[in-house]
């Protein structure tokens, strides 16, 4: 074993930017094997690809009759039959038949029959499906805030109007291609045959990647750069393809489900692809998550609860970088702007920023992203009040200070903390922090 822990040890012990290319193109792929070999033993990614399961099952057949109405105004509703056949092949011939009954219930939805009722029930299947993609997102990428209402629904929309067009487009300008004369004269001349043939069978692979690198910037709520979703959309792609072959080989050989569960095998089994599905999925999302911030790929998981005096210090800066651009007039922070310029995860910053909006320090824009400006004058915040603020954080009327037993000798070290805070910090107010330049010494966690 001390072979292992001699190379473990390299393995985590390494910091990035001091060893050479190749090392690092070693190194990285090695720890993000094992970092996402541990997400999944763990469980959650596992947990939420069930939920998203039984999500798609209610909400198949309305997301197909949304999409149907939408193409057949486009002339191309007529395509959504051989995409979902080739989304169920893996299953065999009974994933012909599974596919021909989705079709048929989606061609027996007729809006004018719904009503108001079952029509707003039916977007409201749809829209549920999305938001629990995008909280499961969110889970990945340590964010625990959904967009707004409003927002929200503007964003669902367009996925749910738009995505399907702009799919069916690329599938038909490919098919074009494929078809076009001078494509086909070119095939019979080699060695063109040959690359074209070879195109035409990557071509599933660069749509579905595509896809998934769009998915991916675009579901979270936070920023996602290209690179990290260009990542996890081609190892996310590539476990698609390859497992829908691997899956139709399992079903091929595997007889005996029919023999047990009789009618219900293949439910069974479609249960178990769109499972593996969304799993790929989120595993792709994982990826992105750990090249964004690669200071997640450790030995042993990062936990993300701070510190009181991590607590305070992050509270102190934020509230530094927002006051500093207001008093300089300049375009107000988000809390994307405070990820990239912190170089922290989106669910420390987003706590700290909730705490001051809360607090009544802070206020909350309706933009997309939203910005966040100073609620009241810089000059009236005092750097005691911020701190009290922080050091509070949590309490309620069932775990307060009222309801501890009040020892005379902790008050009085307590009252003799708050005294050397108040002498330190006095009656300096966030504009003085910001005029200063932040020559200030901010209050250790007591």
């Amino acid at each position: 074993m001390q072979w292992y822990e001699h190379y473990a040890s390299r393995l985590w012990s390494d910091d990035l930017r001091e060893v050479t290319k190749v090392q690092r193109w070693i190194i990285v792929p090695l720890r993000l094997l094992v970092v996402t070999t541990r997400q999944l033993i763990q469980g959650q990614l596992n947990l939420r690809a069930m939920s998203l399961v039984y999500t798609t099952l209610l909400s198949i057949v309305p997301l197909l009759a949304v999409s149907f109405s939408v193409l057949k105004g486009f002339g191309v509703h007529n395509q959504i039959e051989p995409v979902l056949m080739n989304f169920l092949a893996p299953l065999g011939p009974r994933g012909e038949e599974l596919s021909d009954k989705i079709i048929g219930f989606v061609e027996n939805v007729r809006v004018g029959v719904l009503g108001s009722l079952g029509l707003v029930f039916l977007l409201y299947t749809v829209v549920s499906l999305i938001q629990k993609v995008e909280s499961s997102f969110n889970y990945v990428w340590q964010v625990e805030r959904l967009r707004g209402l409003a927002q929200r629904f503007s964003s669902y929309m367009s996925v749910i109007l738009i995505g399907p067009v702009l799919v069916f487009t690329a599938l038909g300008v490919t098919a074009t291609a494929m078809n076009n004369t001078l494509v086909q004269q070119l095939m019979h001349v080699e060695p063109f045959g040959d690359l074209i043939v070879s195109l035409s069978t990557l071509v599933p692979y660069l749509l579905v990647i595509a896809a998934f690198i769009f998915i991916y910037m675009f579901i979270p709520n936070t920023r996602v750069r290209l690179f990290p979703a260009f990542v996890g959309g081609v190892v996310a792609g590539v476990l698609w393809q390859s497992s829908g072959w691997a899956f139709a080989a399992f079903i091929a050989t595997s007889s005996n489900y029919a023999a047990i569960y009789s009618s219900f095998a293949i439910l069974i089994l479609l249960l178990i692809w769109l499972y593996l599905n969304w799993l790929i999925l989120l595993l792709g999302a994982q990826v992105a998550f750990y090249i964004q911030y690669p200071q997640y790929m450790s030995r042993r998981p990062v936990q993300l609860h701070l510190s009181n005096r991590l607590r305070e210090r992050l509270a102190l800066q934020v509230m530094f970088m927002v006051a500093d651009r207001h008093l300089q007039q300049r375009d107000p922070c988000t809390s994307e702007d405070l990820v990239q310029d912190l170089g922290l995860p989106m669910q420390p910053i987003h706590h700290v920023l909730q705490l001051m909006v809360n607090a009544g320090f802070l206020s909350e824009t309706r933009g997309d992203p939203p910005a966040y400006l100073p609620r009241r004058d810089v000059d009236t915040i005092t750097l005691t009040e911020l701190y009290e603020v922080v050091r509070s954080a949590g309490e309620n009327r069932l775990l307060c200070l009222k309801t501890l037993p009040h020892q005379f000798e902790v008050e009085h070290a307590m009252e003799a903390v708050q005294r050397a805070v108040e002498d330190q910090l006095g009656s300096r107010t966030l504009k003085d922090l910001v005029r200063s330049g932040g020559e200030v010494n901010s209050p250790d966690s007591t």
